[in-house]
Formats: C-alpha cells, sequence, structure tokens
C-alpha cells in the first residue's frame, strides 16, 4: 500500500489509522531516513491511545514505555545502537515480548535480533510531503492492511496502488 502524505497533519492521520487497525497490539517498523517523520507518525499511533502530550524519538534512552488506556506501548529509536545485542542489556526481550504495541524507529539496527514485524513502513520525501509504503509482514500485517484500506480517514491521503504509484495516478 502506498500513501501520499501532503503534510504532517496528514502524518499523524496515518499514524492515528494505525493505531486504531493495530487495536493496541503488534510489531511495527517505521524506517526512512533522518527527518522523514517516524517519529510524527509514531505520535498519531499514541494519539490513538489518547496520549496528547510531546513525542520525542527515545534516541539515547533507545526505548520510551507508555501506559494509555490500557495499553502498553513500546516507542524504540536504535539510530545510536551500537550493537544488536545492547538490546539485550536494556530488557529489549521482555519489551517485545507479551501483548505491547511496538513501535521501532531505525529497526535495520537491531536486525539479526529482532523478530519480524507485522507490518514495515517505509517514509520517504517526496516534495514538501512524504509517501508512505506500507508492508505486510505476517498474517496479522495482512488484516492490518486489510483494515487500513477501508478506513475513510485515509482516502485524504490518495491512496495509491502499485501501479498507479508508479504513474503518479490516484486509485480509486
Amino acid at each position: 500500500m502506498l500513501l501520499r502524505l501532503d503534510d504532517e497533519a496528514r502524518q499523524v492521520a496515518l499514524g492515528e489509522c494505525l493505531g486504531q487497525a493495530l487495536e493496541g497490539h503488534g510489531l511495527l517498523y517505521l524506517e526512512g531516513e533522518l527527518g522523514a517523520g517516524k517519529t510524527t507518525l509514531a505520535r498519531g499511533v499514541l494519539r490513538a491511545y489518547g496520549h496528547r502530550g510531546a513525542v520525542k524519538s527515545p534516541t539515547y534512552t533507545l526505548v520510551e514505555p507508555y501506559e494509555l488506556k490500557d495499553v502498553r506501548i513500546h516507542h524504540f529509536d536504535l539510530y545510536r545502537l551500537g550493537d544488536p545485542e545492547e538490546l539485550e542489556f536494556i530488557g529489549g526481550r521482555d519489551l517485545l515480548a507479551g501483548d505491547a504495541l511496538c513501535l521501532i524507529e531505525w529497526p535495520e539496527r537491531g536486525e539479526g535480533w529482532l523478530p519480524e514485524p507485522d507490518l514495515r513502513i517505509l517514509l520517504t520525501l517526496a516534495g514538501t510531503g512524504r509517501e508512505a509504503r506500507l508492508e505486510a509482514c505476517s498474517p496479522r500485517g495482512d488484516q492490518l492492511l486489510a483494515r487500513l484500506a477501508a478506513m475513510p480517514a485515509l482516502v485524504s491521503c490518495r491512496l495509491m496502488g502499485p501501479d498507479a504509484a508508479r504513474e503518479g495516478e490516484v486509485a480509486r
């Protein structure tokens, strides 16, 4: 699934839709270069569960936990991770296990240690906005994409099919 996000408000809206679709648990990889909007997307996911405060990327702490509406969310930022084994020392196995929702920025830094996600999102700069490519990596990920495709709020993100994306046309 490919979405065009013309501004920050649409990035946050996509995050809120993701939060609704995820129903408080799962594993989501957020990929993209610096400034692509990974933390903005995470802020939208957190808003879906009632968080209204600031959301900073946990670059130095590696993980920021949130307890919202009976939902545990762990927001990881692995940008400064020196070695994937460091995740073991911060209790990564426990944080990723169970029924929590885990959002992981820079998952490639934990390659070989992290489990496969339900959904992988690649954010790329596109003019003044972003493009978000959502890829299912599990059966649950397939269900998430189906839920997202049915959400009216994503129509404003100009949902694009794979062929239309190459041609720049909007899928109907």
